[in-house]
């Protein structure tokens, strides 16, 4: 098989290899009129300027000049243009519905939590409230392990310093100080942290006693909260940090795994560098694993707005609300005012990395990238880091950036993501472990050390979708009963803290 049609609408084909000028690739002893690289596409018939271009029966662009049979069809011929308004129908709802699997109910080990919730991952997490704090909480991290004080308390799963760019020059009512306030509190409270110290400089705009009381007027005791300047300084305050995480070790190390329904679980869905097989391997696979989460009752978090853009009709055609679907249009909305003011726009969209893997277009990208939902409904529409109310999938509003997204989707709660590349990432998160999967065999095989699963074969070796997505909910029990991820092993979430900062730096 050298190529794929994916609808029979396509009038366009996707190579399963790179083929050279005058190779027969298309039915009828067509042949190609160029080498055409693996994962691009290629014309399955004449295609006039002007002519919608077509994959996964969907729009992804309009040829710029007329495409001959067999032309390689990418960026010097297929261009973004117009697309269908978005519009809540719920024409779908009833089959979103369907789509939600029977399954045997499955269990993973983790930790549970006093307040219901329960962890994947059982961490101290040091987190500063301020730029001005951060090289202190790393100081800290630092000396914690070199200290191997971890080494007698198996049940904790590691200290991480979690450190950002901002926290004071800012509106202290402003939009983007309501962002980090809840990413901060978010991770501080997350289930996967057994407890966090928050550090602060002491006269920064970011206080965590304003934390509490916006966030949890009863008062929260996981966490210890101290600032330098009342410390006695730099060193006097990592002192007491490392003390008090000494002290306090035989406490977050008494909790244990128990058996917990996968109903408890919370999954970030992400991907990023992307290419011409993420909509057709990985991506939808995950959609797979993604419905049987739904099934056993858990939660899914679709993210990146910027990476859904002319894609979002197959969210809104199964929103199981008026509101749902009014607040994801609103997003929408936004967005496209948000990058004409720094004077750009969505369709900038796909990066450079995209296009050398095959894909032409912003509309071509989300299509893909929204196979990842699965096919049952889309029940509620959060801000960036804020907690869902629902289960089932849920969309939260970030930037396609994968830290930024990522950092967001912890913040929510999600205990484990799940992120699909087909260029290849080293990226990994803390305290919720990165499970990655590549959509094709040749990164599989060049990045061993960075990939938990080959989605690749689904082409190569005919493995079907449903076993696939089996394969990867078997993963995230595993992880979720605490197998270490691929990013775990290689030591990678400290540096992926970013959240997203928004306003202006005064």
């Amino acid at each position: 098989m050298k190529t794929l049609v994916l609808n029979e609408r396509d009038n366009v084909a996707t190579l399963t290899a790179q083929l050279p000028a005058g190779a027969a690739a298309i039915s009828g002893g067509l042949v190609l009129t160029t080498t055409v690289p693996q994962g691009h596409k290629v014309a399955r018939q004449h295609i006039a300027k002007g002519d919608p271009v077509f994959k996964f029966g969907y729009l992804i662009g309009y040829a710029s000049v007329d495409i001959l049979l067999g032309e390689h069809v990418h960026t010097h011929n297929c261009a973004f243009g117009a697309h269908p308004n978005s519009a809540l129908s719920g024409q779908h709802f009833a089959a979103a519905v369907a789509a939600v699997p029977k399954v045997t109910p499955r269990t993973f080990d983790g930790y549970a939590r006093t307040n219901g919730q329960v962890g994947t991952r059982n961490m101290i997490a040091l987190i500063a409230t301020v730029n001005c704090s951060a090289t202190v909480i790393q100081k800290a991290a630092d000396m914690i392990v070199a200290s191997s004080m971890l080494d007698d308390f198996p049940n904790v799963d590691g200290v991480v310093a979690l450190s950002h760019a901002s926290g004071c020059g800012m509106d202290a009512s402003g939009l983007g100080a309501q962002i980090l306030e809840r990413v901060l509190w978010g991770y501080a409270t997350h289930p996967n942290v057994g407890a966090a110290v928050f550090v602060g400089l002491g006269c920064e705009i970011m206080q965590v006693a304003r934390m509490r009381q916006k966030f949890d007027a009863m008062g929260h005791h996981r966490f210890q909260g101290l600032t330098i300047q009342d410390a006695g300084g730099t060193t006097s305050t990592i002192e007491q940090i490392v003390s008090y995480v000494r002290g306090i070790l035989p406490k977050v190390n008494a909790a244990t795994r128990t058996k917990q329904p996968l109903s408890k679980l919370s999954i970030g869905l992400q991907c990023g560098g992307s290419d011409g097989y993420s909509g057709i391997t990985a991506n939808p696979a995950l959609g797979i694993a993604s419905d049987l989460i739904v099934g056993h009752g858990g939660r899914v978090i679709l993210a990146e707005t910027p990476e859904i853009y002319g894609a979002e009709q197959l969210l809104l055609d199964r929103a199981g609300s008026d509101k749902t679907g009014a607040d994801l249009v609103e997003r929408l909305r936004w967005w496209e005012t948000y990058t004409a003011i720094h004077g750009g726009s969505l369709d900038n969209n796909p990066s450079v990395g995209n296009k050398a893997g095959g894909l032409t277009t912003i509309l071509e990208k989300s299509l893909g990238a929204v196979a990842k939902s699965g096919s049952t409904p889309l029940n509620e529409v959060v801000g960036y880091a804020q907690k869902p109310t629902q289960t089932g999938l849920v969309f939260m509003d970030t930037p396609g950036f994968d830290p930024v997204s990522v950092t967001g989707q912890t913040a929510g709660g999600a205990q484990i993501i799940v992120f699909t590349t087909g260029r290849g990432s080293a990226f990994g998160s803390k305290p919720a472990p990165t499970i990655k999967l590549a959509t094709n065999d040749r990164l599989f095989e060049k990045m061993p050390d960075d990939m938990d699963i080959n989605c690749g074969d689904i082409v190569s070796s005919g493995v079907s979708l449903a076993e696939k997505g089996s394969q990867i909910l078997d993963l995230i029990v595993a992880t979720a009963s605490g197998k270490p991820t691929k990013s775990e092993v290689l030591g990678l979430g400290d540096h992926e803290f970013v959240p997203w900062s928004l306003g202006a730096v005064m």
